[in-house]
């Protein structure tokens, strides 16, 4: 079997000397960078090898200056996306002892310290997007503020964690389906919100892998602290209403979860990639019964199958990834089944790109082991 994660690893490299300089972000604190960097970390974890650890500083001292400030982030923005990049920067820390990691690592949690909040004690998504909380925010934010708490000793700020994901887990939840609906109003008074739920219309794949990825990431930081039990439960919960709706015969997911036999509907790389990783590190730590195995193994598979294409050149290409969706904002976006369907499509895609290296490093050792049996 080709070894995905490393060449995976190498066509990023090739491609992109800095992710940060690639053409459509101009040095943009963008999140998705976070994401493939979260998996160029994880091959640094598993194999020591410098190059990796070389590739995120590079990049992340780009943004990061001598005195700890960061490039093209706006703190009164109150936008929980920026957290996510900040992720990469523990490790820079513990291995260079640098303090403008740590003084930017400050930064980030200064602002989760001020974000506005729902009346619950709830992250709002973004300050443009108030009394709001989206799935996506769960995985920019929380795995984070967990490794800040654990790292420097700010234990309270563990409980907070948990209440976020709880809330909401509890507001999002469809109780038929048990799937998750893409984001909440508390005021449900947004064009996309159901007046009586302050739910928006549709089940998302993608921010239910976020929130997958989120629940994952937090839980194994979180070790063998009781406080994870409360998140075992929602991932089982969430990842046994996934299992319902994945494709029976391509053993991955659609743009728009339960509508897979809808027209225009399509099996969608980024939202598949993020669940199987998710799957994968939850049974790889001991977290959920190892029948889930079978299933992530499955899922892996079928995301060679479906969405990986290797080049001429021998690069790899992931297929099929939705470029963007959110909810309201200038483009009033309505969260209906036409609106989700309608988003770009595009290759390559760093959320889903980030997000089929991570699952690869956890699922290769995995599958290789399977084939010699």
């Amino acid at each position: 079997m080709k070894n995905y994660s490393e060449i995976a690893l190498n066509t990023l490299f090739e491609r992109y000397d800095y992710l940060c300089k690639e053409k459509i972000y101009h040095g943009k604190w963008s999140y998705d960078i976070g994401v493939v960097l979260q998996g160029v970390k994880e091959a640094y974890e598993q194999t020591g090898d410098k190059r990796y650890f070389d590739y995120i500083q590079n990049t992340m001292d780009f943004y990061i200056d001598e005195d700890g400030r960061i490039k093209n982030y706006q703190m009164d923005a109150m936008n929980i996306d920026y957290i996510n990049n900040g992720k990469c920067l523990f490790l820079l820390y513990k291995e260079t002892g640098a303090s403008k990691y740590k003084l930017a690592l400050d930064t980030l949690y200064q602002q989760l310290q001020q974000m506005p909040r729902t009346s619950e004690g709830g992250f709002w998504h973004k300050k443009i997007y108030p009394y709001q909380m989206w799935l996506d925010g769960l995985y920019m934010g929380a795995p984070f503020l967990t490794e800040y708490a654990l790292t420097f000793e700010k234990e309270e700020a563990l409980e907070d964690v948990i209440k976020q994901f709880t809330l909401c887990f509890t507001h999002t939840l469809d109780p038929k389906t048990g799937l998750l609906y893409h984001a909440w109003d508390e005021q449900k008074v947004q064009p996309w919100a159901d007046p009586e739920t302050g739910c928006s219309k549709n089940f998302w794949g993608r921010s239910m892998g976020w929130f997958m990825m989120a629940l994952a990431d937090t839980m194994v930081l979180l070790e063998e602290s009781e406080q994870k039990n409360p998140l075992e439960k929602m991932f089982v919960s969430c990842l046994e209403a996934l299992a319902k709706v994945r494709d029976p015969q391509k053993k991955v997911w659609y743009q728009v979860l339960d509508k897979g036999s809808e027209r225009g509907n399509y099996l969608e790389a980024s939202a598949s990639s993020m669940i199987c990783y998710a799957t994968a590190k939850a049974v790889k730590a001991g977290i959920i019964d190892q029948k889930w195995q079978v299933f992530a193994q499955e899922t892996y598979q079928g995301l060679l199958d479906e969405f990986v294409f290797l080049t001429k050149e021998g690069w790899l290409n992931l297929i099929r990834n939705c470029e963007v969706a959110g909810l309201g904002g200038p483009d009033d976006r309505d969260g209906t089944f036409v609106y989700y369907i309608s988003e770009p499509v595009i290759t390559n895609d760093f959320k889903g790109y980030g997000a089929f290296l991570q699952a690869s490093l956890l699922l290769q050792p995995l599958m290789e082991e399977g084939s010699k049996k």
